[in-house]
């Protein structure tokens, strides 16, 4: 396993070798040490890498970078999460662009049942601090263990973490660099803190710095490992519109806090909700009764089925109807745990006897 773990962090450090390369890689010679152990010939006949990615990868000789980040791994015992383990985070798994490798350290399930990103402006106004805290608390209530993500930064990355920990919740915070440093550095008493009931996730390596090409690439992890994200004060551009947008890619639902149209600050905000690229969202109560958490949490899980006839999988996907109006492909594939191909064909056994209907958009609803 360490013998691999060395393997799996030089492959990402190959000149031309993404996370897609590294991904095809591992999918054809099923470990990272049996790609360096292949031929150039056998490298090459890989779809998407051809003859210069295979010849770095046999060039590729000093492992003394890897050996070093092994080093501070099992220093810090920080726990390196591969894309075939199974703790890493499955909502990941969904998107098309999953990292390879993962940096953890904390407690916190990435595969908690209900997982809200909270982003927003590092410059936040005393009401954005007052609806973050008051959403929070509310959800707190509402569905204790909700998982809360940002990034750790200013504003109201900081206000949602903080306020995450005071309701008794699991907050995770998103880093833009590697475990070795954080940034900023006047939240490092905040990240010990999270570190005891939440955690920290990267997909960096410990030394890799805060560089300014980093952040988008932090924020689509933000987007990725949640079920829907929350944006809180934003101007038209940042970080959190890139958030919002990456989560919209990624059929992830995504809510805004209306502000003044005279506030800069929530502009990007009144712009997502104006261009129906998020919900908007007044408080806890509309995001509980969008997602269909609320009603979930009240209903015992055992319930007698409307359809007797129906298949466990099948009536499973109709209980999931009963509690909104319409139901995206993506929250069934979530949810369920059903194969694709399974999935839609409980969907179409569905059709077939007229139980449900679909939409457009890859929406279905009860007939």
């Amino acid at each position: 396993m360490k013998n691999d773990l060395l393997y799996l962090l030089a492959l990402r450090n190959i000149p031309l070798i993404g996370d897609g390369q590294a991904r095809l890689l591992m999918k054809h010679f099923s470990s990272a040490e049996a790609v360096f152990k292949a031929s150039g010939k056998q490298l090459e006949k890989v779809e998407g890498i051809g003859a210069l990615r295979a010849r770095n990868i046999v060039a590729y000789k000093d492992f003394s970078e890897e050996e070093q980040e092994l080093r501070f791994i099992q220093k810090y015992q920080v726990k390196v999460l591969s894309i075939n383990d199974e703790a890493y985070p499955r909502r990941l798994l969904q998107c098309y662009d999953p990292p390879v490798l993962l940096f953890y350290k904390g407690g916190a399930d990435l595969n908690a049942g209900k997982m809200l990103a909270v982003v927003g402006t590092r410059t936040n106004s005393a009401y954005g601090k007052r609806i973050t805290e008051e959403l929070i608390k509310e959800l707190a209530e509402a569905i204790p263990g909700v998982c809360i993500l940002s990034g750790l930064a200013f504003g109201i990355d900081a206000v949602a973490h903080r306020a995450a920990m005071t309701a008794g919740l699991p907050t995770v915070g998103v880093l833009a660099h590697g475990m070795g440093t954080i940034y900023p550095k006047e939240h490092a008493g905040l990240a010990k803190e999270m570190m005891q009931e939440g955690g920290l996730l990267t997909e960096f390596s410990s030394r890799k710095q805060p560089d300014k090409h980093h952040f988008p690439t932090r924020n689509r992890i933000v987007a990725g490992c949640c079920d829907a994200v929350v944006v809180i004060e934003t101007g038209v551009k940042g970080g959190s519109m890139i958030t919002a947008e990456l989560a919209n890619g990624y059929n992830r639902d995504v809510f805004a806090v209306p502000g003044r149209v005279t506030d800069l600050r929530s502009e990007g905000c009144n712009q997502l909700i104006r261009d129906n690229k998020a919900a908007l969202l007044r408080s806890a109560d509309d995001l509980l009764q969008w997602m269909g958490w609320q009603e979930q949490e009240r209903k015992p899980v055992l319930q007698p089925r409307l359809f007797p006839e129906l298949s466990v999988a099948e009536s499973a996907l109709v209980d999931m109807m009963r509690l909104k109006d319409a139901v995206h492909m993506e929250e069934f594939s979530t949810r369920s745990g059903l194969t694709p191909g399974n999935l839609a064909g409980a969907l179409l056994n569905l059709e077939l006897q007229q139980v449900i209907e679909a939409l457009p958009g890859k929406m279905y609803r009860l007939r």
